[in-house]
């Protein structure tokens, strides 16, 4: 790839990000970490609290991209065929015909996804791995781009159901969204009671900046970054530790390291770059394995969290320097 095609990638993602940032307060590595996402084509769990501006977020990036979104808010009595479709008898035809499901969009919002039990959680299985949906022993592609955006409450455990591992997988990302800072939340007080009386979402400031098929444009251009053999050694190395690493009882599988590579290129040409370096690659670490490794029970108890035995895991592994 030339120098001016990368410069002309990044130069329309950080377009995306400044636009994007109109209508979300603050949330930069959140925001940058769904734009990777988008570029490797995978899919993104986020979680936190609610009000922290989860869907707001993916109602910005939809618009940005021109794409349609669709909302699912899920629920114990949400049944599969209110995700994919159904076929439906039509009485002046006197034949089925098929009725697509809000899954059929470019950017899905599967809000409070464990609400869900796991029969209807299963439902996106099919069409996050292959983007596609059978209904009736008949299957109907999606429109690409497309890309599944879930949230979960970490909190709130009542009335919920653990996700799948095998659904977990499925997902390219976990990104875990914080409370803003002090100065970011007094902007955000601002901008969203100014002139307002109700609450609502507003993303009337915010530009479509590509339509849908340069985003799988994008994507090409994210797969064609350059990965030296080395940071293929550096990805398997840290995925391997996790498998036996202590105080971790189920580590990552090969598809944790295909993620990461994925993931490290779209974040190379985010910045503007047509390789992937170690950096790339530790920033990437925690989002992508994040959801792929299960603490001992032992460890769960005395309070360990993930993300600090991640990080102790990578401190411990030494990046290639040249």
């Amino acid at each position: 790839m030339s120098e001016q095609a990368i410069a002309q990638a990044s130069k329309t993602l950080q377009n995306i990000r400044a636009e994007i940032s109109k209508a979300v307060v603050g949330q930069q590595a959140v925001i940058d970490q769904i734009l990777i996402a988008l570029l490797a084509a995978g899919h993104t769990l986020i979680e936190g609290v609610p009000g922290l501006g989860k869907t707001l977020l993916v109602q910005a990036l939809a618009k940005t991209i021109q794409g349609t979104f669709r909302r699912i808010q899920f629920t114990p009595d949400l049944m599969p065929g209110d995700i994919t479709g159904h076929a439906m008898y039509d009485m002046k035809t006197e034949q089925f015909r098929i009725r697509k499901g809000p899954v059929f969009t470019h950017l899905l919002l599967a809000d409070e996804i464990n609400r869900a039990p796991a029969k209807t959680q299963a439902a996106l299985l099919e069409v996050m791995q292959e983007q596609q949906v059978t209904i009736e022993a008949r299957s109907f592609p999606v429109t690409a781009p497309f890309m599944t955006l879930a949230t979960q409450n970490p909190i709130e455990q009542e009335g919920t159901y653990p996700l799948p591992e095998a659904q977990l997988d499925r997902f390219l990302f976990k990104v875990c969204m914080d409370y803003p800072q002090p100065e970011e939340e007094i902007q955000l007080l601002q901008q969203v009671t100014q002139s307002c009386s109700g609450e609502s979402l507003d993303v009337s400031q915010v530009n479509a900046v590509i339509p849908p098929a340069t985003v799988v444009k994008l994507q090409r251009t994210a797969a064609q970054v350059q990965v030296d053999s080395k940071i293929h050694e550096y990805v398997v190395q840290i995925v391997s530790n996790t498998r036996q690493w202590s105080g971790i009882s189920n580590g990552a599988g090969p598809r944790g390291g295909i993620a990461m590579i994925r993931a490290a290129r779209a974040r190379a040409l985010l910045n503007g770059h047509n390789f992937v370096t170690p950096d790339d690659v530790k920033a990437i670490v925690l989002p992508a394995l994040r959801h792929r490794i299960l603490l001992s029970p032992e460890w769960e108890i005395e309070g360990h969290d993930v993300d600090a035995v991640l990080n102790n895991l990578l401190s411990q592994v030494s990046a290639p320097r040249d």
